[in-house]
């Protein structure tokens, strides 16, 4: 893939506490894979190289409010995310509460998030972008073309890359800018996620080889 300021958008899904801190809730499950792959630093490299190149960044978050807590199925991580009150906020129209909260930005993010230029669009309810409005926000923005990262690697960020990829966006996923739980039962979403990027994306790279490639 060309990337260029122009036509090419980077896309961070889920840059929150209870994914990426160590005191977030999921910790103990993706502590050891978001470590082994630097994925808090190359998510901040991303940004970083992003914003002095001129680049677009969207996050796309994922918020539950009290009333998701009514839904009466769902499948065995979506279940676990309610459970354990993953990505909590008090509600749709209110910030009480969130500030350092699991639902919040990892600290060190914030100053390349809340700079009044990155688009967050609205949150993700299960894992893709399809009920939330991303795809609109990068085509009002004349996006073609997509750089990939964030949490987690086999859940929404390869379920925001099969979406974006049935949109008709070229998605470039930054491996090491990723990281997934590991399950003594369910198994290693990394590699699972990895194999499957290498099948889809249109180009699968490092962090340091797409921040050579943003020029």
């Amino acid at each position: 893939m060309d990337f260029n300021a122009r036509d090419t958008a980077i896309v961070i899904t889920d840059p929150q506490n209870d994914f990426l801190s160590p005191n977030g809730v999921t910790w103990g499950l993706v502590g050891a894979s978001v470590e082994e792959n630097g994925t808090v630093g190359h998510i901040e490299q991303l940004l970083s190289t992003g914003k002095q190149k001129g680049y677009d960044v969207f996050v796309s978050p994922h918020y539950y409010y009290p009333t998701d807590r009514g839904w009466k199925f769902g499948g065995t991580v979506e279940n676990m995310m309610h459970e354990i009150h993953m990505f909590d906020r008090k509600g749709a129209l209110t910030t009480d509460g969130f500030d350092g909260s699991g639902a919040d930005w990892l600290e060190q993010y914030k100053p390349y998030i809340n700079d009044g230029k990155t688009v967050v669009v609205s949150p993700h309810k299960v894992y893709g972008p399809e009920t939330n409005d991303l795809v609109l926000q990068l085509r009002k923005n004349g996006k073609s073309k997509v750089i990939l990262a964030g949490m987690s690697a086999n859940l929404c960020t390869e379920a925001h890359l099969r979406e974006l990829l049935e949109q008709g966006f070229e998605v470039a996923v930054v491996a090491d800018a990723t990281a997934a739980a590991i399950h003594p039962e369910l198994g290693n979403g990394y590699e699972a996620a990895l194999t499957n990027f290498k099948f889809m994306a249109s180009a699968v790279q490092s962090t340091s080889e797409v921040v050579a490639a943003m020029g």
